[in-house]
């Protein structure tokens, strides 16, 4: 597995090994004690995921920017096996040096990369693909009395979501979320 660091400390990106041949490709999707290991190796505490998820979306549907608030705080390990999908991470930590700046990252399922996301940041994708399959792993339970948000179409993020945002299918809750200048962040750094 290559691991690769981005401009914000803690989020990175994993890329397997895959074997292709001509009858298909075969690659490890998840091994505890290998992402464990690369945590270590980038100063990050080990994660044991308790719950898989997964979601089907079509073509210009953004969902996020999505977080729980402690104690309920979910670290997460993001990819998508069908499609494409642009990936973001927000820091919402206090007292960051990354406070309010993001990492976007194209999931596909041809590059079989995948997105961790630790706790204190909020995440979102948005499907460039006509569907795309979405599946990610959880360190905590869903707590619906815990879940927040940040609006994904806050110019202040910076964010190119690769879709017009005029074309972007949001849910009636996602429309809600405050911009980040009107949050008070639960998150220490």
């Amino acid at each position: 597995m290559n691991i690769i660091k981005t401009d914000i400390d803690g989020l990175l990106i994993l890329e397997p090994r895959v074997f292709a041949d001509s009858r298909g490709y075969f690659f490890e999707s998840f091994s505890e004690r290998d992402f464990n290991a690369a945590l270590e190796e980038n100063g990050l505490d080990k994660v044991k995921f308790v719950q898989d998820n997964e979601s089907m979306s079509s073509y210009g549907v953004m969902r996020g920017l999505h977080f729980q608030r402690p104690p309920y705080t979910q670290a997460k390990l993001v990819r998508c096996v069908r499609g494409a999908v642009l990936d973001v991470a927000v820091d919402l930590r206090k007292g960051s040096p990354t406070y309010g700046r993001h990492v976007a990252v194209e999931l596909t399922e041809e590059n079989h990369r995948q997105f961790f996301i630790p706790h204190g940041f909020a995440h979102g994708f948005s499907v460039l693909s006509q569907t795309a399959v979405f599946q990610y792993k959880c360190d905590n339970y869903y707590a619906p009395q815990s879940e927040g948000g940040i609006s994904l179409l806050d110019d202040s993020l910076g964010i190119d979501w690769k879709i017009p945002v005029q074309e972007a299918i949001l849910s009636e809750k996602d429309k809600k979320h405050p911009l980040l200048e009107d949050f008070d962040s639960p998150f220490g750094a």
